[in-house]
């Protein structure tokens, strides 16, 4: 029998295991994991860990077998990348030699051996570096480059090697908009990457490119797949050299192939799946090659529930691997021995570093201090409602959770908006949603159309309706809580940062009294303000139109332009040096709330970009956050 006694508390004020300081202090961020053998045949594993609790500061780290992690790079240096502003790839290890790019001021930095300390390859902070591969024979290192040495709204992509001696930059490829992925063959004779165009973004459509590498220079350049309406994703080379393999978004869903370089002949190995996620940093992985080359392993996406597949190269059917009590994995690698590492979570296990190796798994790495107890953590359950005209809108609704809490009646919710936004949100470990839960909120993720895993033409529905559909989507998804009796409709909450902050704004612009309140992270308000980065520059093109013949409809979606019909209390969060959405978006809303008399609260933090990154900042945030829906949802 269970030894826990129940208490009765009003919905939103349940004490919560997981405070504020908790979360700030407990959690760290875990990224690209990767598998490489050292001198003595042993694997090693790597991978990186943004620490709120040191600034923000991305340390790369490394296990050896039977020992502790190490970090490998040391305080003042932090591995992290600015290319597009949401970087990614920000280091790569062969042989024990280690190349990362400096976060503070984007130096390209070398260790030669893992003891050794970080000396310069390239100092100019105009010149960014992502999405690094070693060139071992050639002793230089392939990389993205991001050139804004004339501006950053004009800054030239191309793929570059970088020698690793001198620092000298030799460039690669030229004359497309954007380029990335660079990938070496085994052998070295062959480099592969993608190039787009604007106005397309790389879900859009991408080019896969393959040439001959001779020395410094590319010959026999050639497109082998892709175009401006087909994105490709994840270009690379078997073991062996014999396959080109890639993800394509070639129909309504999406087809892992393998092309055989010697004879041309093309093999779908899995098809009408999602496999393809949105590109929005460098260095994804969602499949990787056995070591022997005779079969790859995968991931699918399946309404926000991720699995682990194998496939054989030449022959065969995919096969679904247990990976059980996991329900969300990323950025898979593989190692000698067909050993796989990756990152893995599910709603009640927080997100971990594991390798895998013939069905059994062993974590190297937990991205919380202390273990959280799955009991206090909440379970989330794909809902979907129909929207205006009949279409099928998705999402993830998390329940309240307490092993001591209960209440009367129906709970409060937070109806989440993702950013992006093409994007979407999987039913991995979900912060917000254990933060809220575990004090008596229910919370759903909503999924608009235009979210991504659920078909190209879910995806492609936002296409001139960016702020008009995600607006309905998420009044519907709403609307469905009241109706499915999940949540009291009188106590409803829109939360969302960027994208999904613009969605919270115009919500309360168009649905007055729908939403209690509202909590605005970094959300555009005014669509008319250009400053941004070029990897963005053309997105509204396709999300809302052209200027200047689109300019009413830019008009017309702007929330700044109808703040006056806000009348629901609203929490806006800025970061300071946010250079994808500045602060300009965020002073002039909370200006026109202030003239206008409506309930807000601003908080603006120094030091901060898209996205919070220091723990006195998270800490902060999330405190804020529950005094206000205190304030004005659960005793207003």
């Amino acid at each position: 029998m269970s030894d826990v006694t129940e208490a009765t508390a009003p919905y939103g004020s349940w004490p919560s295991p997981i405070s504020a300081a908790q979360v700030a202090a407990g959690g760290i961020g875990l990224a690209g994991p990767a598998l490489r053998s050292d001198a003595e045949g042993r694997t090693e594993v790597w991978w990186s860990e943004l620490r709120p609790a040191e600034g923000g500061r991305s340390v790369l780290v490394r296990r050896l077998p039977g020992s502790e992690p190490t970090d490998m790079i040391v305080a003042p240096w932090s591995a992290r990348t600015r290319v597009h502003e949401y970087g990614g790839g920000a280091y790569a290890v062969r042989d024990g030699c280690i190349v990362f790019s400096e976060f503070a001021d984007n130096r390209l930095m070398l260790k030669r051996t893992p003891d050794a300390a970080p000396v310069e390859l390239v100092t100019d902070p105009a010149l960014r570096f992502a999405d690094l591969e070693i060139d071992a024979p050639r002793a230089r290192v392939i990389a993205v480059l991001e050139d804004q040495r004339q501006s950053a709204i004009e800054a030239r992509n191309l793929i570059c090697a970088v020698s690793l001696s001198s620092g000298a930059i030799t460039e690669l490829t030229s004359g497309h908009d954007f380029a990335s992925d660079p990938r070496l063959s085994p052998d070295g004779r062959h480099l592969a990457w993608l190039t787009w165009d604007f106005p397309q973004m790389p879900w859009d459509g991408t080019r896969l490119m393959i040439a001959r590498l001779d020395g410094a220079a590319l010959t026999d350049i050639r497109c082998l797949t892709g175009s401006a309406d087909t994105p490709i994703f994840q270009p690379g080379f078997s073991p062996d050299g014999r396959w080109m393999s890639y993800i394509a978004q070639d129909g309504e869903w999406d087809r892992l192939y393998v092309v055989d370089l010697t004879s041309g002949k093309k093999r779908a190995l899995a098809a009408d799946a999602a496999l393809l996620p949105p590109a929005w940093v460098q260095g994804m992985r969602t499949y990787a090659w056995s070591s022997d080359s005779t079969r790859l392993f995968f991931i699918r996406n399946d309404q926000g529930v991720g699995s682990l597949w194998t496939v054989g190269a030449a022959s065969g059917s995919p096969e679904k691997m247990d990976l059980a009590p996991y329900t969300w994995l990323d950025q898979i690698a593989s190692g000698a021995g067909d050993r796989l590492a990756f990152i893995v979570s599910s709603p009640q296990v927080p997100s971990r570093i594991v390798t895998w190796e013939n069905g059994s798994t062993h974590v190297e790495r937990y991205s919380e201090s202390g273990l959280i107890v799955p009991e206090d953590l909440p379970f989330c359950q794909p809902i979907t409602w129909l929207a205006p005209g009949g279409s099928g809108v998705h999402g993830l609704y998390y329940p309240p959770v307490s092993r001591t809490f209960t209440s009367d009646g129906l709970p409060p919710a937070i109806v989440h908006i993702h950013g992006g936004p093409t994007s979407a949100v999987a039913a991995g470990f979900n912060s917000d949603a254990a933060f809220f839960t575990t004090r008596g909120y229910g919370f759903l993720e909503v999924n608009y159309r235009g979210s991504t895993s659920y078909g190209r033409s879910y995806m492609l529905a936002l296409r001139q309706k960016w702020g008009l559909l995600d607006v309905e989507d998420a009044v519907g998804g709403a609307q469905a809580l009241g109706a499915m009796k999940l949540a009291d409709p009188r106590r409803l909450v829109i939360m969302g940062g960027s994208a999904g902050g613009y969605t919270v704004l115009n919500a309360l612009v168009r649905h007055p009294g729908v939403f209690k309140a509202g909590v605005c992270l970094y959300g555009l308000s005014n669509l008319f303000i250009t400053e941004t980065h070029k990897f963005e520059e053309k997105y509204s093109d396709s999300l809302i139109g052209v200027l200047p013949q689109d300019a009413e409809r830019y008009r017309a979606w702007s929330p700044v332009n109808f703040a006056d019909r806000i009348k629901d209390p609203v929490a806006v969060f800025q970061g300071l040096e946010d250079k994808v959405v500045p602060p300009e978006h965020s002073e002039q809303i909370v200006a026109a709330l202030r003239a206008n008399h409506v309930p807000h609260i601003y908080k603006a933090y120094e030091g901060e970009g898209h996205g919070w990154r220091k723990s006195e900042t998270i800490a902060d945030f999330y405190s804020t956050v529950d005094k206000f829906l205190k304030q004005y949802v659960i005793f207003a």
